[in-house]
């Protein structure tokens, strides 16, 4: 009878809730404001060549290489940054090693480290979501392969300091570390300058939440010329689509559209976070586009009285260390007076 590896039959399957998308989608972190009209510019002038040809990775790789300034060689573009941690798992770990990274965190992290069948070392965060530094430096040990962290982290929205994954990348010479910065554009921070130092640090972005491409699957691994080298041994030519790669230019060309979703996402977060605390909600500062609350025991009703009121938003109770939270995209402003009547009326609900 054939059966697969003994690490994919026993693995927990991420469980979406893409199914249900009707009302105002604020569930899955998404760009509320939708894309920018240079991108669907683009998609008009599309032809039935561009669509039956195969693309090409390596010009959209040139584009993005120029806007961050490296060279081509350091980065690779996947198929959204999930691609990405595939190929991270699949390339350096194996049977015995170990992957280590913080809870709570984006779910997908021991999903593909699991896969390998490779051993997880999670580490719960501190006190308040605080990045757990001393406790992930003592879980390192001469088996850790890849540890990787969420800078924002989603689903808490929190930082760890420069300083602290820099010592982690120190401490962890023969593993590859991994900062996620699918949420740079909302805090600011990177260590994209400190590359050239660290031949073991690899960082990912995305053009799903800033750039509003969610739907098109595009990312991008930058690291030394010598680790995106492995990672393209491994990857598939055409990983990345025609469509996507057309869009890409317009995209990262109309920073101005960036801006001011950016702008509008923190004085939005800035209101949601206010309006929790009238209610006597506890939420995290956050550096995302997204704001996690804590509703107690009643989150479950909480989110379900939020969808009759036509706004859609995360139950996340069952993350490690999330019991009673719910996380919460940031909308337009327009969008933000909907939710923050749905989210008061909502709450009345809950606790009457």
């Amino acid at each position: 009878m054939l059966k697969p590896r003994e690490c994919i039959a026993t693995l927990e399957p991420y469980r979406s809730p893409v199914g249900n998308r009707t009302g105002l989608n604020l569930d899955l972190n998404e760009n509320a404001a939708g894309c920018s009209e240079r991108i669907l510019a683009r998609l008009r002038t599309l032809t039935t060549r561009d669509v039956a040809m195969y693309p090409s990775r390596e010009v959209g790789e040139r584009v993005v290489a120029n806007f961050l300034g490296v060279r081509p060689e350091q980065l690779l573009l996947t198929n959204g940054i999930d691609e990405g941690l595939y190929l991270l798992s699949a390339t350096y770990l194996a049977e015995g090693d170990e992957m280590l990274f913080a809870d709570p965190t984006f779910v997908m992290y021991p999903i593909y480290g699991r896969s390998t069948g490779a051993r997880l070392v999670r580490v719960m965060a501190d006190q308040d979501f605080t990045f757990p530094t001393t406790k992930l430096l003592a879980a390192i040990s001469p088996r850790t392969r890849l540890i990787t962290i969420a800078n924002p982290n989603n689903p808490t929205g929190t930082v760890a300091s420069r300083q602290d994954l820099l010592r982690i990348v120190e401490s962890a010479p023969d593993a590859a570390v991994l900062v996620d910065e699918a949420y740079f554009e909302f805090g600011g921070e990177t260590l994209l300058p400190d590359l050239a130092r660290y031949p073991n640090l690899i960082l990912a972005r995305t053009f799903s939440k800033a750039y509003g491409l969610a739907g098109l699957r595009l990312g991008v691994l930058i690291g030394t010329h010598e680790q995106i080298g492995y990672l393209r041994r491994f990857c598939s030519p055409f990983n990345v689509n025609a469509v996507a790669l057309a869009c890409l230019e317009e995209a990262l060309a109309d920073q101005a559209f960036v801006t001011e979703y950016v702008s509008q996402v923190k004085q939005g977060r800035e209101r949601l976070t206010k309006l929790s605390e009238e209610l006597g909600l506890r939420s995290w500062s956050s550096s995302a586009n997204f704001v996690l609350v804590r509703v107690g025991a009643s989150c479950g009703r909480f989110v379900e009285a939020m969808a009759r009121r036509g706004v859609q938003v995360r139950d996340l109770s069952a993350n490690p260390g999330c019991e009673g939270c719910a996380r919460i995209t940031i909308g337009t402003r327009t969008q933000m007076d909907e939710v923050l009547r749905a989210m008061r009326d909502a709450i009345i609900e809950t606790r009457s």
